[in-house]
């Protein structure tokens, strides 16, 4: 069913439907073959909606590829970070720069994502102007609608976190938008998943799949609020409690039996993901693929997976925070690839990863632990079939309990809930449970700058991390998950820490990015962000 969906949902329909909205053809094996399918005698369907909401959603594939949204999120924080190796990457200097914060408008990866968020609105405001004319059946067009707008909030959700202040364009025209703030794109996402989600589907099954249902939406819409102090200004800590407590109550979900099954090759029926952005190996290509693993791997990987592909051997985890983990913590060998590689083969050891780096500017090639929570099948080729969890039920567990702690109500029920999270990654029960004390505790990473032996040279700004206990449970749940950057940010440890070899830039502009200059030069109505 999977094969039959990512195919399917993403491919053929979303062909069919760019042809269709030029007036071009459309071909149906299954019927008796024409010239032409013209749009005037197409009608579409209820079966036809997935197809027709294809282009809105398949932008998202490039999260996991070539400087993607992955790279955004977890290169300017402090668990992933990409040194300097004898093979290379030094890359004109992106890296060093990502991670010490001192980009400028030149840099591609925030580039890469603003294009690519503006991609997918165009795309979604194309197929909402076909609604606008007629083109679907009343009696699907509400929901199809109700999607779209959904999908067009998750794209400025993104465009919210990172940019701020960008136009916001609802219709498909050649018109030169202006700029809005960041409040303004706050209050639009936050309006248009309230106004969208009555008439989204409550289903989960396999046809809802890959879209964003009322509960995917929902976890969004929790997410915003989450962020709203970040955003506005103004906290909403009740509104994002709310949200989680509808998605619980729904029943529709519940955290999968193992971590490892969040992150197989075949997840799409783990009951854990709320909203899941589908890859495939085959039928994914160019910036809609499933890449960041050749940059995660050691090249050598190559023997102990029997790839057939060479990884690049780049990115690995700041040992300070893999020695922030409890040693009884399963997710720290579920998560990263360590110690001794070996070979598929022979079973002989090939190689063996340390947690050390020296320093952004020079390491060795097996410096370093490797994002391993995304399976690597024997096989693998320098694509993978692993679908990226965007929205997962134990966020949401999270998310509750942070609320219910920055409220200061039912602080049992928020240890109890964190406890539940991490039930299944201690083999002793004991071992999960925390107190309040544990949620309202210092962080455990050891912040301050790195010498080139591992130890802390300059500690920096050592003011305990709020609510630090709940903090570094997001980081060992949802590490390489492209939401590190957000999180430091929310939690106030992105402007302030030091880790590695960054130290922090205070006066706080790096928490958004700069629109690119050549994003500017074509907008005489944009304004740089402040900073830059």
């Amino acid at each position: 069913m999977k094969i039959v969906m990512k195919i399917y949902k993403y491919g053929i329909y979303a062909a069919c439907l760019g042809s269709l909205l030029t007036l071009g053809g459309c071909l149906n094996l299954d019927e008796t073959p024409y010239s032409e399918i013209t749009e005037e005698s197409y009608v579409p369907t209820e079966a036809d909606a997935v197809s027709l909401l294809a282009t809105a959603y398949s932008p998202l594939r490039y999260i996991m590829d070539w400087q993607g949204l992955f790279d955004l999120e977890e290169e300017p924080g402090d668990v992933i970070v990409t040194p300097v190796r004898p093979n290379g990457w030094d890359d004109g200097g992106t890296y060093r720069r990502m991670h010490l914060h001192t980009w400028d408008d030149r840099e591609w990866q925030p580039q890469n994502t603003y294009e690519h968020c503006f991609t997918g609105i165009n795309n979604v405001n194309k197929v909402l102007k076909k609604a606008d004319e007629g083109f679907f059946p009343d009696k699907i067009k509400t929901g199809v609608v109700a999607e779209l707008r959904a999908v067009r909030a998750l794209w400025y959700s993104i465009l919210c976190d990172n940019f701020g202040n960008v136009p916001i364009v609802t219709t498909f025209s050649a018109d030169i938008p202006t700029q809005s703030t960041r409040q303004q794109v706050y209050d639009f996402v936050v309006s248009e998943l309230n106004a969208a989600i009555p008439d989204l589907e409550s289903d989960v099954n396999t046809s809802t799949y890959g879209r964003l249902t009322q509960w995917g939406a929902r976890c969004l819409l929790a997410r915003m609020y989450l962020n709203a102090e970040v955003y506005t200004g103004t906290p909403h800590w009740k509104e994002a409690l709310d949200q989680c407590n509808l998605i619980i109550n729904s029943g529709k979900y519940s955290l999968a039996s193992s971590y490892l099954d969040i992150f197989k090759t075949d997840n799409s029926s783990c009951p854990e993901i709320i909203f899941a952005v589908p890859y495939d190996e085959v039928y994914n290509s160019g910036s809609e693929a499933f890449g960041a693993h050749m940059k995660f791997l050691d090249s050598q990987h190559r023997l102990v997976f029997k790839m057939q592909s060479t990884p690049w051997n780049g990115s690995a985890a700041n040992p300070q925070f893999i020695n922030s983990y409890d040693p009884a913590d399963k997710r720290m060998k579920q998560s990263w690839l360590q110690g001794d590689q070996i070979n598929a083969t022979t079973g002989a050891v090939q190689f063996t990863l340390t947690n050390k780096i020296p320093s952004m500017y020079k390491s060795d090639y097996h410096d370093g632990y490797r994002i391993g929570k995304y399976e690597i099948k024997v096989g693998a080729k320098s694509r993978l079939s692993n679908d990226f969890p965007y929205f997962r039920y134990a966020e949401v567990l999270l998310m509750k309990a942070e609320c219910l702690m920055r409220l200061g109500q039912d602080e049992q029920v928020a240890a109890d809930l964190v406890s539940q999270v991490r039930a299944r990654s201690f083999d002793d029960p004991a071992k999960a449970k925390v107190t309040i004390a544990d949620l309202k505790a210092d962080s455990k990473i050891k912040y301050g700058i790195l010498d080139e032996n591992g130890n802390v040279s300059d500690p920096g700004n050592q003011t305990p991390v709020k609510f630090g206990g709940i903090y570094d449970e997001y980081g060992w749940e949802m590490c390489a998950e492209a939401y590190r950057r957000t999180e430091m940010i929310r939690f106030g440890t992105y402007s302030t820490k030091s880790w590695f070899n960054h130290q922090p830039i205070t006066d706080g502009h790096t928490q958004l990015f700069p629109i690119a200059y050549t994003i500017l030069n074509t907008n005489s109505n944009l304004k740089q962000n402040p900073g830059y």
